[in-house]
């Protein structure tokens, strides 16, 4: 299991009550995508079921050793105690990550037998949710809802979640709440760099820019040479590419079947970028970008929702950030 890094409070907070043996039955692990909140879910699923078979054997901490048996179950996926629930793959799907639009009803059902039984390995069991924000609505969020009133004795549950706010109100109010943060540069740099072992200190650096805190967001760019990209836009926003030197270049590089992850990664820069100049601005010049911003998001979600045309788009999006560079004369 990959090591979590970073989001201390939340793991000190989990492991007091933990510790203190009044452990809540339903926990909501709210913040940012690719924050590391499922991995946390997971390795704190695995600690309670070791801790339950081994009480007051285990090191401190979140982590539990690789040679102990739960460990051992939980890495082959057949821990009796264990169970996960997920967006599972299209029945018509084309590719592996091709998954539904949501955690059905009927797996959410599926854990009635499960929750009908004694825990197999020790009083404890498990249950993560990754995302809640996926459970379809009403039927599933309903028979989760039924669960967790009435848990039974042992059972935790472990809810991802994203937007906590779209969750059920009874749903969140028989959670309590861990919240997760964007992790600072140093720890994303040490953990992109375990994760890409192969990447150079410059695209390790391009990466820990645009994940903006967030590490899973930074790997859905690796390898898309972000660097270049960046650079470009940089170049707009800084001068307004008079001669349309840059825009060009994007166009011609991005607009190709084969550029497709690349362009994607385009527009989801463009507008982190024009956010991120409109945090150096004041007055008039703050509402420009800010402008600019919500007009960059708008024509992003256009291109991807209507299929638009690649190169025009790359050109659209060029524009407005380049009314953002400092007028001159």
């Amino acid at each position: 299991m990959t090591r979590l890094r970073g989001q201390r409070a939340a793991t000190e907070a989990f492991l007091a009550a933990a510790a203190g043996g009044a452990m809540h039955h339903a926990w909501l692990l709210a913040g940012p995508k690719g924050v590391g909140k499922a991995l946390f879910a997971r390795a704190a699923a695995l600690r309670l079921l070791a801790e339950g078979m081994t009480p007051g054997a285990l090191p401190a901490g979140l982590d539990v050793p690789p040679t102990h048996q739960a460990a051992s179950l939980f890495a082959a996926g057949s821990h009796p105690d264990y169970r996960e629930l997920r967006r599972l793959p299209r029945k018509d799907a084309k590719a592996d990550d091709e998954l539904a639009r949501s955690i059905t009803v009927d797996q959410v059902r599926a854990l009635g037998p499960f929750l009908g039984t004694m825990p197999s390995l020790s009083p404890r069991r498990a249950i993560v949710i990754d995302a809640a924000d996926d459970l379809e609505r009403p039927g599933a969020s309903n028979a989760l809802l039924k669960s967790l009133e009435e848990p039974p004795a042992g059972t935790i549950f472990l809810l991802v979640s994203h937007a906590p706010g779209r969750l059920l109100p009874t749903i969140r109010s028989r959670c309590r709440v861990l919240r997760f943060e964007e992790l600072g540069a140093q720890d994303m740099t040490v953990v992109l760099g375990e994760e890409l072992p192969e990447a150079d200190a410059d695209e390790i650096a391009a990466l820990v820019r645009a994940g903006d805190g967030s590490p899973g967001r930074a790997l859905g760019y690796a390898g898309l040479d972000l660097g270049a990209i960046d650079s470009a836009l940089e170049a707009i926003g800084r001068d307004g590419d008079p001669a349309l030197t840059h825009r060009a270049a994007l166009a011609r590089a991005l607009s190709p079947k084969a550029a497709q992850p690349r362009y994607e990664a385009f527009l989801d820069r463009v507008p982190t970028v024009i956010a991120r100049l409109a945090t150096m601005r004041h007055g008039e010049e703050l509402r420009i970008a800010l402008d600019a911003f919500d007009e960059a998001r708008g024509i992003a979600a256009a291109a991807r929702a209507l299929s638009l045309d690649a190169a025009g788009t790359v050109h659209e999006l060029a524009g407005v950030l380049a009314r953002l560079a400092p007028r001159r004369g």
